[in-house]
């Protein structure tokens, strides 16, 4: 059973982090842990990129351990327990849903965000004192995110209130408005930053198409540095099957391997 399976989980976090137990993680704080949190998140990632349902299984349950790690460190403060955090999360769902465990009923996602939305809203008017109220809907997105995420969660917060492009058309256009002001810029070669704003422009622009065709920005990134970095990897068996190296061969060299790599994909 799931809770059993849990238990034991919590109960070998506790022994990992007692007198008899590791003291690697004994060492271990909140701090420390950041980065293998991140990590891990980005192991599930790639694992559902790959649709590998084996290597999702496995990444999962790494990620769980860092929840349970994090949990247990709060424990030995007397602050909340692994516990205390499932009870908050079922609690705040069932909140969330009244359109699910109340007496109303959403028929399309869009009517579900909607009422999850304004549970939201009400949730910010009774916070307890001494939290403050939000100055800005974009409060809250953190600034640790991925640039890419960034943009996405900007554009997701915008959208809540109706900001947004009305098609996916209006966006390709706003693709091509900041591509052409990118160029302006650079055959002007004056100002590199602001270069840099409309290269930060079109990189805004693009992560928010992907957010408005459903797709995670980030990860339709990470797709594209493995593609290349395949892709490339190839290209340097190419050029050394034919007696040559990467610095020895001309441009025009190069990109007719690359272009043959491509072929040999299929795409």
């Amino acid at each position: 059973m799931p809770g059993e399976n849990l238990a034991k989980l919590v109960e070998m976090m506790a022994y990992l982090r007692g007198p008899q137990g590791c003291p690697w993680d004994r060492a271990q704080d909140y701090d420390s842990l950041k980065g293998l949190l991140l990590e891990e998140a980005y192991e599930v990632v790639d694992a559902v990129n790959a649709r590998d349902q084996d290597a999702l299984e496995d990444e999962l349950g790494d990620l769980l351990f860092q929840v349970v790690f994090y949990s247990r460190l709060a424990e030995e403060e007397e602050r909340f327990s692994v516990g205390d955090v499932i009870e908050r999360v079922h609690a705040k769902l069932v909140r969330r849903h009244p359109h699910v465990f109340g007496e109303t009923r959403a028929v399309t996602p869009e009517e579900a965000l909607q009422s999850w939305l304004a549970v939201k809203a009400e949730e910010q008017k009774s916070r307890p004192e001494g939290r403050s109220e939000p100055d800005s809907l974009l409060d809250g997105i953190p600034a640790t995110l991925p640039c890419t995420l960034e943009a996405y969660e900007l554009g997701v917060r915008a959208s809540e209130v109706g900001f947004d492009w009305a098609k996916a058309e209006d966006l390709l256009d706003k693709l091509e408005e900041e591509l052409g002001e990118l160029r302006h810029e650079l055959a002007l070669e004056v100002d590199r930053r602001k270069i840099e704003e409309e290269i930060g422009d079109l990189l805004f622009a693009t992560a928010n198409l992907a957010r408005y065709l459903h797709s995670d920005p980030e990860s339709c990134l990470r797709c594209a540095n493995q593609k290349f970095r395949r892709r490339f990897k190839r290209l340097e068996q190419e050029v050394a099957k034919n007696g040559k190296q990467l610095r020895d061969c001309t441009l025009d060299e190069l990109e007719a391997f690359w272009q043959r790599v491509k072929a040999g994909e299929g795409r």
